[in-house]
């Protein structure tokens, strides 16, 4: 199966053992080529992993740890094949990742996400609440992943309505209009997770608005809410009792890989798509974790071809809780993340905000 087959066949529905040959074969060809065109890539993996010719297995493909991205420009095409640059959330004095986007990989990233969410949204594009301010989006070739994120979501929505003013304060008058012209069909919301939190369901809650009908999608950001004690069901549980929006779903991603999200089933637990993968580390000997066990995250795409974002190793805590076996008739692996990794950056794009809010 090449890339364009795994996009097309229906997502969740490889088991793993054939995901991770599939994968391996074109992961072993995508890290040949960045070592070919990215020069500081394979400088480094000729240092770390020497005479290493091919990877036997996706645990022993070289990975990146997800900083290098701030402290280095990697790129595997010429400078003038950028089509856009997207740089990771980082608070005030933080480096923040530089990521460099041609026009295939962009196009392979919209595609993929396309895929990811009309599996949760289906296939038909409806009215759009977006949790944050419409003076988000100016630089239209370079974003913020919050920039980005916003943006990419507001292609699966239509009639777009952005639920926030530049001040953080929700534009109620407008969200009623809305939801007086929607509300009584199925709507989209999407938002960062603190935001969606913090400036919108919180100032909302008593004032018996109807949700009902709508989806909300949300990501990023957990971090000042566990500090909060706001688990992801008390989210859900909040959002259900206060507004009677039901349908909640999390995912992961990264700017580093965007176009690789890892959206929530129905039973609460995260899953790769067809084309990409997790693999959980022992902090201590680097090997892959036991399932059950927690570790640090790494991240394979096939997705990533003009930068080696292919392979990362990210600074997140998660844990694999079981393959082929979930309750929600997904195959593969199925994960959550636990946290951050002790004194990695704040990064998440909603906790971004709220850190550059304090100062």
């Amino acid at each position: 199966m090449n890339f364009a087959e795994l996009l097309q066949s229906p997502q969740y529905s490889i088991p793993q053992a054939r995901k991770e040959a599939l994968l391996l074969e074109h992961l072993n060809e995508l890290d040949h080529m960045h070592r070919a065109r990215c020069a500081e890539y394979g400088r480094l993996v000729s240092v770390l992993r020497p005479g290493l010719e091919r990877a036997e297995s996706l645990a022993e493909l070289p990975f990146l740890p997800v900083g290098l991205f701030k402290s280095h420009q990697l790129r595997s095409v010429p400078e003038a094949e950028v089509f856009k640059t997207l740089t990771s959330s980082g608070t005030t004095g933080q480096q923040v990742s530089r990521i460099f986007l041609d026009r295939e990989t962009a196009q392979r990233q919209t595609a993929a996400l396309a895929r990811i969410m009309t599996h949760v949204l289906g296939p038909e594009r409806l009215p759009m609440i977006l949790i944050d301010s419409g003076a988000l989006i100016k630089d239209r070739k370079q974003f913020s992943a919050r920039g980005a994120g916003v943006l990419g979501m507001a292609n699966f929505g239509r009639q777009h309505f952005y639920a926030l003013d530049e001040k953080m304060e929700v534009d109620e008058p407008g969200l009623a209009a809305f939801l007086e012209k929607f509300g009584a069909k199925p709507f989209l919301l999407f938002g960062f997770t603190f935001m969606v939190w913090q400036y919108f369901l919180q100032r909302l809650a008593k004032r018996g608005i109807d949700l009902s009908n709508g989806t909300l999608v949300h990501s990023g950001g957990w971090k000042k809410l566990e500090q909060m004690a706001v688990s992801n069901a008390e989210f859900k549980r909040r959002f259900r009792d206060s507004t009677g929006l039901a349908r909640v779903y999390n995912f992961y991603g990264m700017v580093e890989q965007v176009g690789s999200v890892y959206m929530e089933g129905e039973d609460g637990y995260l899953y790769p798509p067809n084309f990409a993968d997790v693999i959980v580390r022992d902090p201590a000997t680097w090997k892959p974790a036991p399932v059950g066990t927690p570790g640090v995250i790494q991240v394979v795409s096939m997705l990533p071809l003009s930068y080696p974002g292919h392979s990362i190793l990210t600074e997140d805590m998660g844990v694999v809780h079981g393959i082929d076996d979930s309750t929600c008739g997904r195959m593969g692996k199925y994960f959550s993340v636990i946290g951050r990794v002790p004194k990695a950056e704040l990064r998440g794009c909603s906790d971004t905000h709220a850190s550059e809010a304090a100062v």
